[in-house]
């Protein structure tokens, strides 16, 4: 199952207005410039978009995308920085769009000032419904309106078939999920956390406000969790790594080797790839009772 390849079905052409999201999902517009066209020429410096874009048969009009956009294969590759984006670098390729993630919304005044159209998209938004709504904002910027529609829905059938095909428990599994060795997690406002609990898995760090925290090693000792996912394996950190950790053998997922590693992309980017990580999530799962 992987969304990272949608075939185009169409093209409906509208009159676009860039909208604004802000961190954490929340629908607060900050800025907003009007195109007059669809956007053919559209830099992209959020991996999440940039699989989005492609996903709904846009590519062809994405030029240039974040150091960081690495998927698909084929995406346009560039040093241009999502983090600190740089004006002079950005307007160099003449896009008629930008989008940016809330946390890069900075230059956004400078780039209306130029008469650039951008799109900020919430950074880590924790619904499945936000993620839903960038990607029919993008549709909607790009003349592809109809393949956006159809994403989401085919999201939303595999979502759903995914959740009632996993296992059901009287008694959700817990879990901790390491984004990197200094203990860093996404908590229970996650996206992640969110599609998880769909399929009888609760995290660890229950908090409403924050979508990822950093933890102490004996903390998540002392919350025993079922499982533990890595998303740092990339770096080194397997489950042989965990089980050396002082007092990590004791743990429940690591006395029963319930440590899984999980592609660092794939449960990093609120795309279409979301699909993937809940399908691979109840594989790795489904035999702990």
């Amino acid at each position: 199952m992987n969304f990272g390849r949608v075939t185009k079905t169409g093209r409906v052409a509208i009159v676009a207005t860039a909208l604004a999201l802000v961190a954490a999902g929340c629908g607060d517009a900050t800025s907003e410039v009007e195109a007059e066209t669809d956007a053919t020429r559209v830099i992209s410096l959020s991996p999440a978009a940039t699989e989005m874009l492609f996903a709904i048969g846009a590519g062809d009009q994405v030029i240039a995308v974040d150091e960081y956009s690495n998927f698909p294969e084929n995406a346009p590759t560039t040093d241009l920085s999502g983090f600190s984006p740089n004006l002079e670098a950005i307007s160099s390729y003449d896009p008629d769009l930008v989008v940016l993630s809330s946390f890069a919304d900075a230059i956004v005044p400078q780039l209306n000032t130029l008469h650039i159209p951008t799109y900020v998209a919430a950074d880590n938004p924790s619904e499945i419904t936000d993620v839903y709504d960038q990607i029919v904002d993008l549709g909607n910027l790009t003349g592809r309106s109809t393949e956006a529609e159809d994403l989401v829905e085919r999201m939303t059938d595999f979502l759903d078939k995914i959740a009632a095909d996993a296992p059901q428990r009287s008694t959700p599994l817990t879990y901790y999920i390491e984004l990197d060795d200094t203990y860093w997690t996404y908590t229970s406002a996650s996206i992640v956390s969110a599609l998880f609990e769909r399929v009888g898995l609760r995290n660890i760090v229950d908090d409403e406000d924050l979508v990822a925290t950093q933890l102490s090693a004996e903390a998540i000792v002392q919350a025993n969790p079922d499982v533990i996912f890595l998303t740092n394996s990339n770096f080194g950190v397997t489950p042989e790594v965990v089980a050396d950790r002082p007092g990590w053998s004791n743990i429940a997922a690591v006395e029963q080797g319930h440590v899984f590693e999980l592609v660092s992309d794939i449960a990093s980017r609120w795309g279409p790839r979301l699909v993937d990580l809940l399908d691979i999530v109840v594989e790795k799962t489904s035999q702990i009772r």
